[in-house]
């Protein structure tokens, strides 16, 4: 009879780790590239503003409409930076869930190659057990055989 892995209740854990550690890493990385694509939209508006107030300075404006176009790209500005802030955090947090899945996964991987190698031994106990209970039976049939040429030559 073949011995169960004693150690797959931790390897259950360690897959349900590496899973839920492999969601985090989803939503991090599509975390990340909503805010890299927000700060994209941003600096994209903010070049169309600039254009927009080039075109309209060509034309003359009013001094409060020109005061009005700076505080808007002023304000676009402050919201490019406060953006690529959050892109740099997202990239770090990113970071830290590849760290965390590379070490579940590496732990997960341990106790794998420990199941394989209990599954090994496993197969090799069962086929040494075999072959004996086999040579059991073939000495047994020997010995039956030698019995009855004894008893026939009497």
């Amino acid at each position: 009879m073949t011995k169960p892995f004693s150690l797959q209740s931790v390897m259950n854990l360690a897959q349900h780790q590496n899973d839920s550690a492999t969601r985090k890493l989803g939503q991090l990385n599509k975390q990340q590239h909503s805010a890299q694509q927000q700060l994209e939209m941003l600096r994209q508006y903010r070049r169309d503003y600039q254009m927009r107030l080039q075109e309209s300075t060509q034309g003359g404006m009013a001094p409060a409409e020109l005061r009005n176009f700076q505080e808007f790209i002023n304000k676009l500005d402050e919201a490019i930076a406060q953006q690529f802030q959050t892109v740099e955090q997202s990239k770090v947090s990113t970071q830290v869930g590849r760290g965390e899945f590379d070490a579940t996964r590496r732990k997960l991987k341990s106790f794998d190659t420990l199941r394989k190698r209990h599954v090994e031994e496993q197969k090799m106990v069962a086929e040494k057990s075999e072959q004996k209970s086999l040579d059991e039976h073939t000495g047994r049939l020997a010995a039956r055989k030698m019995r009855n040429t004894e008893d026939s030559n009497r």
